[in-house]
């Protein structure tokens, strides 16, 4: 879900913001919010979040006996 929101930018940093979007072919929201998951990280949704979850848990792993085995089962 996008929320709208303002932010105020230095003139000078906004021109070279969108200088920076236009040569990726992006567009100025696009390029910003690219930058700030750059920044920040993506965000897990609800699926990774719970696999993630069951790693760390060990719910549904089972060991991997035999490397080579597992690969060839893939």
């Amino acid at each position: 879900m996008k929320v709208q929101t303002a932010f105020r930018f230095d003139k000078d940093l906004l021109e070279l913001i969108k200088e920076k979007a236009a040569a990726q072919k992006r567009s100025l929201n696009n390029y910003i919010e690219y930058l700030l998951y750059k920044e920040v990280g993506d965000i897990p949704n609800e699926e990774t979040k719970k696999a993630i979850y069951e790693a760390h848990n060990s719910k549904g792993l089972k060991p991997i006996e035999d490397l080579d085995k597992f690969l060839e089962e893939l």
